[in-house]
């Protein structure tokens, strides 16, 4: 899941069930749970060369059958590979390789099924394509984009097409997080986004760049109201100053990233 406090409005007319081509190897099919914390929905991605007779399919999202049909039906699938373990990327994912007859690859072993796991440096040979995995903990710890040379990297939750993601405290940690952030900016420019929710973004070392701002900028922000607070400020006392622009109905997601703010300002900072 996202989870951001900066999300935008619902988009107008979102193409469910439709699949859409993005860039020359990479296709989006969105998925109907649309939410506060998933935006329009689960972006899942179908990869793939133009002669390749199969796809790669990144995160195949929800247990919608209805949603994992209209995947299974765009064509073959080599393999499944997970950003993270949040259940709106991977609750399909079993039953999904199951359907298609493929394995599931991700980087926490309790989702991988009838292949080996993700580690950070791997790269994916698959349907006429080379991926190159990178760990970007941090949103969670077991986080990982696929970098698409020359093209695109598919960043999960980890770079959003609209709006900032949360650090899931305790398992995401912020220090992680800027290291992620980071990496992905070094990224050449041009490498388009294909995020987990939201629209595709035309370059990752720009996004990235403007997501340590921000999350910089929070971390001040919650610096200040630490200290207008007295020192011992509990998690939710910093939201309601922080975050009093924000819609209440997110403020138990916004409660995770600040958690995980005091934490590093007390032992990483």
């Amino acid at each position: 899941m996202s989870g951001s406090p900066l999300i935008g409005a619902r988009a107008a007319h979102p193409l469910y069930g439709q699949l859409r081509q993005v860039t020359e190897h990479a296709a989006v099919l969105l998925a109907d749970n649309p939410s506060p914390m998933t935006l329009d929905g689960t972006n899942t991605w179908l990869l793939k060369a133009p002669d390749a007779e199969s796809y790669v399919v990144v995160d195949p999202g929800p247990a919608d059958p209805v949603h994992l049909e209209r995947i299974a039906s765009a064509g073959p699938v080599s393999e499944i590979l997970l950003t993270h373990g949040h259940p709106d990327h991977s609750e399909g994912a079993r039953s999904f390789g199951e359907l298609v007859g493929a394995p599931v690859r991700a980087l926490d072993p309790t989702f991988v099924f009838g292949s080996e796991g993700l580690v950070d440096g791997d790269v994916v040979t698959s349907s006429g394509l080379e991926l190159r995995v990178l760990g970007t903990p941090g949103h969670t710890s077991d986080s990982l984009c696929f970098v698409l040379a020359g093209e695109a990297v598919l960043t999960g939750d980890t770079v959003l097409g609209r709006g900032t993601t949360i650090v899931a405290h305790p398992d995401g940690r912020l220090g992680d997080y800027f290291e992620s952030l980071r990496l992905l900016a070094d990224l050449p420019p041009d490498t388009a986004v294909l995020p987990g929710h939201g629209p595709e973004l035309a370059d990752a070392g720009e996004a990235a760049r403007a997501y340590l701002a921000h999350r910089l900028q929070r971390l001040d922000q919650v610096r200040r109201a630490v200290a207008s607070l007295g020192g011992s400020a509990t998690p939710r006392q910093v939201v309601e100053i922080v975050y009093a622009d924000v819609d209440r109905v997110l403020w138990p997601a916004a409660e995770w990233s600040v958690r995980a703010q005091l934490e590093y300002l007390r032992t990483e900072a």
